[in-house]
């Protein structure tokens, strides 16, 4: 049976900046290979301090950094060819076409002119951007250019994806189109190692997430077990027609219109127990769904312990 590496290892990383500001604060940290990894925290917790840190923006104070078994102090260039790097920002010539941006970051990686060509035309398809191949980059949307830079940073095929807000100005379709992209990547065996503020993100993609509070790592743990230390449970109830809502009055809802509610109920108590007392008003569902966000609770509850 092969044993499964660590895609990233970080050991007693600490950052601090010229100005004193501690930006990490001794962490240690473990993503597994093949793992989609989230990475959560509040503005300025350090999140892209480490990825910057992983990627030779920043030099670390100190600490230790392998990427797969590499060391990125002895290995630095072996490493950064195992690693695709989607930024926040949009880093790129904006002058430049978009075919020749994805073709020349391959020949960085020393792709041949037709490996290069072949792997752009794969996807720039599968990133819905072949037909805008030609145009500069500076004509594309917001959220074109967003997924220009994801298709930039697997040109060289890395084992390791790190996306620092990836979906940042891109519209709710086309979101989705890049969740599914991006699990079947994952499915295939990349490492993702994911930074974003889109909670709901990280309940459909990520297998574990760890959040940083202040340069520290205060929680990781496998995604579903995060879920589970939620006490409440949330869920959108829709029914033909709102009436006697009274009867519920033990548990927490909240009306949306005429045909929706929110229900908030312990997770000590089964919604099989609200929909006993249900019938009790005359009121027939139509649709039950888990509401999304129930880690952002989570979240924003543990940053304020």
């Amino acid at each position: 049976m092969t044993q499964i590496m660590n895609a990233i290892t970080i050991k007693g990383l600490s950052k601090t900046y010229k100005n004193g500001t501690q930006a990490l604060k001794n962490i240690d940290l473990e993503i597994r290979e093949g793992d989609f990894f989230a990475l959560l925290g509040a503005n300025g917790a350090g999140k892209t301090t480490i990825i910057n840190i992983l990627t030779g923006l920043v030099i670390k104070s100190s600490g230790n950094i392998k990427i797969f078994d590499m060391d990125i102090d002895h290995n630095h260039q072996a490493a950064k060819r195992l690693m695709g790097v989607v930024p926040q920002e949009f880093n790129v010539n904006v002058f430049e076409r978009v075919h020749d941006i994805v073709v020349n970051q391959a020949g960085y990686y020393g792709l041949n002119r037709k490996q290069a060509l072949d792997r752009a035309e794969e996807l720039l398809n599968a990133m819905d951007l072949w037909e805008k191949r030609n145009q500069v980059a500076r004509e594309l949307s917001g959220g074109m250019k967003r997924r220009l830079m994801i298709t930039r940073a697997l040109m060289h095929q890395p084992k390791l994806l790190i996306l620092d807000e990836p979906t940042a100005s891109v519209d709710v379709e086309l979101r989705h189109g890049m969740w599914k992209y991006l699990h079947r990547l994952n499915d295939s065996g990349s490492t993702i190692l994911l930074t974003t503020h889109y909670l709901e993100e990280v309940e459909q993609m990520c297998r574990t997430a760890a959040i940083i509070k202040e340069g520290q790592i205060i929680k990781n743990e496998p995604v579903k077990t995060l879920i589970q230390l939620l006490h409440l449970e949330e869920y959108i109830i829709t029914v033909k027609k709102i009436q006697n809502i009274k009867k519920l009055s033990q548990y927490q809802i909240m009306v949306i219109d005429d045909h929706t509610f929110e229900l908030e109920i312990d997770r000590e108590h089964q919604l099989n127990n609200f929909l006993a007392d249900l019938p009790k008003t005359g009121m027939k569902t139509t649709d039950i769904r888990t509401k999304g966000f129930r880690l952002e609770k989570l979240f924003i509850n543990m940053l304020k312990d």
